[in-house]
């Protein structure tokens, strides 16, 4: 039997499938989780993903020396990718929930300088309204 976990982050999707243990013994004492996707963007054309932007990853993971690992990140410096997570504190979690996140997305901070809901409200409205006519005229042309 398997135990399945969905996992997402930004609009990256997976699933861990662990195999359930037929012994008592839990197989690891540590999750190590990297962020490659807080606050990087990657796209297809213009910013595909490269082998190098994963050398970090390769060298925090320390294929063939695990027992050596460190993470990067700590409470000094909350901006490291590399982290890892106790397996007792992750049992504890609401139904051993694994979507993990630690790096604040920079994206969200710019939050504080909006303008009033009020102003945003009728922006919206007003490109919305823009959007229409324009749509509308499309329909007229084609209609003929």
């Amino acid at each position: 039997m398997r135990t399945i976990h969905q996992c997402g982050h930004n609009d990256l999707r997976f699933a861990v499938i662990i195999p359930k243990p037929s012994r008592e013994k839990r197989w690891t004492k540590t999750l190590w989780v990297y962020d490659l996707l807080t606050n990087m963007l990657f796209t297809q054309k213009t910013n595909p993903l490269q082998r190098d932007d994963l050398d970090e990853f390769v060298e925090c993971d320390r294929p063939g020396k695990r027992h050596l690992r460190k993470p990067t990140w700590t409470e000094a410096n909350p901006e490291g990718r590399w982290r890892s997570f106790d397996y007792e504190d992750l049992m504890k979690r609401d139904k051993v929930n694994l979507d993990i996140f630690w790096l604040r997305d920079k994206s969200l901070e710019d939050s504080d300088d909006l303008p009033p809901p009020d102003v945003l409200a009728q922006e919206i409205a007003e490109d919305l309204q823009t959007a229409l006519e324009q749509f509308t005229a499309i329909a007229e042309k084609v209609k003929g």
